[in-house]
């Protein structure tokens, strides 16, 4: 049986993701914090890690990223989960007016939320937040998780579909010690920094465009070690193994400061 280490309580959309992704009977173990989540795996505890890495409302999520960036594990995978947000309590709508869940389901769920001029208190997980509302057992408090979450603790659905945009995904990584061989249908993400001069971050893209390489994200983030530095997170199409995408990970690593080679896996598109 495959394990796997996610952050959240059950009945978060980070085991979902994982059921989904491996399609298959799997041992999830739920953990507090992403970076527990990753040490897991390294102390192999657990054989694959998930990591929610982006939002197609809220962007991206940044404890993540910056996790990527210190940790010995591999990408080797990545799935994009549909996210259907509810309000979940024991109310009914006019009788909420404080709502529970992680910041990131706060943000998704905002114009709603100002709607109903409810006051927003963060939580570690959005499944969590329904065990609060559980335990506090008031009419007016509610929290914002997946229906799957509702039934686990069995609080009541109030309103369902409650996000600014139906159109909700997250997409996550799927992190391991292993390596994954290539499919000719794959992607590579890199992490890499250069040097605060004109045309440093042009030299490094100009290699995509050159050999015709569809980059699919670039984002920066800081560096946390030097006050407006910054490092680049860049997902491609191509495997790291193939000689092409390898020369062009050679030229990047001469161009810039710090390169690291998250991992090649295959990709995904949103279904």
């Amino acid at each position: 049986m495959t394990d796997v280490s996610f952050q959240g309580e059950r009945g978060a959309y980070s085991e979902a993701a994982a059921k989904l992704f491996f399609n298959e009977e799997v041992k999830t173990t739920p953990l507090t914090t992403f970076a527990e989540v990753l040490k897991n795996t390294s102390n192999d505890k657990t054989e694959y890690s998930i990591l929610p890495v982006e939002n197609s409302l809220e962007g991206s999520v940044g404890e993540s990223y910056d996790l990527l960036y210190s940790t010995n594990l591999n990408a080797v995978g990545e799935i994009y989960h549909k996210i259907e947000h509810c309000l979940i309590g024991i109310g009914k709508l006019e009788e909420v007016d404080t709502v529970y869940s992680h910041p990131q389901a706060l943000g998704q769920c905002r114009e709603f939320i100002e709607k109903h001029n409810m006051k927003t208190i963060p939580a570690y997980d959005t499944a969590g937040s329904v065990k609060i509302v559980k335990e506090l057992n008031k009419k007016n408090c509610a929290s914002i998780a997946s229906k799957t979450a509702s039934l686990i603790y069995n609080v009541p659905i109030i309103t369902e579909n409650i996000a600014n945009n139906l159109n909700n995904h997250t997409r996550f990584l799927i992190l391991s010690k292993k390596e994954v061989s290539e499919t000719k249908n794959d992607k590579t993400s890199i992490i890499f920094s250069i040097k605060h001069e004109p045309g440093s971050l042009y030299r490094i893209i100009e290699n995509f465009h050159k050999n015709n390489v569809n980059l699919t994200k670039i984002e920066s983030r800081p560096t946390k070690s030097n006050t407006w530095e910054y490092n680049f997170y860049v997902d491609f199409e191509g495997h790291k193994n193939n000689l092409k995408i390898s020369e062009i990970l050679d030229k990047i690593k001469q161009e810039s400061m710090f390169m690291k080679v998250l991992g090649s896996y295959p990709l995904t598109k949103i279904s």
